[in-house]
């Protein structure tokens, strides 16, 4: 099984390698990067799990690099850090898709909590994608004759609404098959 992977941005050296230590200790792989210039770089080049995103940067400031990432498909859930936080920033920051808001200075435990959960969060969103896609394809109409085809047409407009639907035909034809 691989590591998760976790990009820690922020511009305070010692911040970024103490969560590097910490994060490397609870068996994570750990990127760095001083800048969101170099951080939406490196994102660019690496997929990582989870993003932990510092809200003041030199330039660029975190939730410019947040509004960067977020439009993108499959992307890390981000935790924002701060030691000026505000309650307008930290709504803002969850307003344009942050997991959750901590601030500095960093308890050590909250920080391995919340990025357990965030990880876990993304797991689960994965594995939901996944079981609805397995839900979907379960049942197919196989053919592509013109009654198939009407057939699949009326039941595409059938299925959406919360109407009764009468479904009727021979011993065997599929009738059950065609309510799920």
């Amino acid at each position: 099984m691989s590591k998760d992977k976790i990009l820690v941005i922020d511009d305070e050296s010692n911040i970024r390698s103490s969560l590097q230590g910490i994060l490397e200790d609870e068996g994570y792989a750990v990127l760095t990067a001083e800048t969101g210039e170099d951080g939406l770089r490196l994102l660019e080049k690496q997929a990582v799990d989870l993003l932990l995103l510092d809200v003041w940067l030199p330039e660029m400031s975190g939730l410019d690099v947040l509004k960067r990432i977020k439009p993108g498909e499959d992307t890390p859930p981000v935790i924002m850090i701060s030691g000026h936080g505000t309650i307008e920033t930290a709504v803002q920051a969850t307003k344009l898709g942050a997991f959750d808001f901590l601030e500095k200075p960093l308890s050590l435990e909250k920080v391995i909590v919340t990025v357990q959960n965030a990880l876990r969060q993304r797991k689960l969103e994965a594995e939901n994608v996944e079981l609805r896609e397995k839900v979907k394809t379960r049942y197919h109409l196989v053919g592509e004759g013109r009654s198939i085809r009407k057939l699949r047409e009326e039941i595409g407009t059938a299925a959406p609404s919360n109407g009764r639907v009468l479904i009727y035909g021979e011993n065997g034809t599929g009738k059950e098959f065609i309510a799920r």
